[in-house]
């Protein structure tokens, strides 16, 4: 049985006490966090820390105020694709990506999923750490009741029901070299960005 769904008003304060809400987008359902609290993401998972985590946001200028960076012009060509099922890896080497990517702290995954619900979540929480609800290397779990199962401290976002994801992870593009490079393919197709 599925628990009850929370309302942001119950899961702003479970997550200002470092606890894990999952929550649905539009690739896959995810595991989130705020960014200082984002060891619980990989013990829940039972995750090596050298995998690193998302940061998600509302809208790519959330993403650019927390990093305090501005996106260079040649960033446009995939910030077009938000919201969307791409990752940004961009360099940075704040406190958030020491935070969320521990062994190279020196850059970030980035996205803004296309999932009204979560992003007016993000909208009042600010960017959460996130990472897919499964243990590691294990299926991604699609189902709130699964999810719930297998992670039970977790709060689940609501509204139910959550909208159907995709199902298939999102593109992970890092910008090296003053060009974007294809760590993972997934549901954006980059084969015809300019190299």
């Amino acid at each position: 049985m599925t628990p009850e769904p929370a309302s942001p008003d119950q899961l702003l304060p479970h997550l200002e006490a470092d606890g894990v809400i999952a929550m649905p987008t539009d690739t896959l359902p995810a595991l989130a966090a705020r960014p200082e609290a984002a060891g619980q993401l990989w013990r829940l998972k039972g995750r090596a820390l050298d995998k690193p985590l998302i940061l998600m946001g509302a809208e790519a200028d959330q993403l650019w105020q927390a990093l305090d960076i501005r996106p260079q012009a040649a960033w446009q060509q995939a910030m077009d694709y938000w919201p969307g099922a791409l990752t940004l890896v961009v360099p940075n080497s704040s406190k958030l990506a020491q935070w969320l990517n521990p062994a190279q702290p020196t850059s970030l995954g980035l996205r803004v999923p296309d999932h009204w619900d979560t992003r007016a979540l993000l909208r009042r929480s600010g960017p959460l750490a996130t990472t897919s609800a499964n243990r590691s290397a294990q299926p991604a779990l699609l189902d709130p009741a699964a999810i719930a199962l297998a992670f039970p401290q977790t709060l689940l976002a609501g509204p139910f029901p959550w909208r159907a994801p995709s199902g298939q992870a999102s593109t992970v593009v890092a910008w090296r070299s003053g060009r974007w490079v294809t760590l993972r393919r997934g549901a954006i197709q980059t084969t015809d960005w300019p190299s």
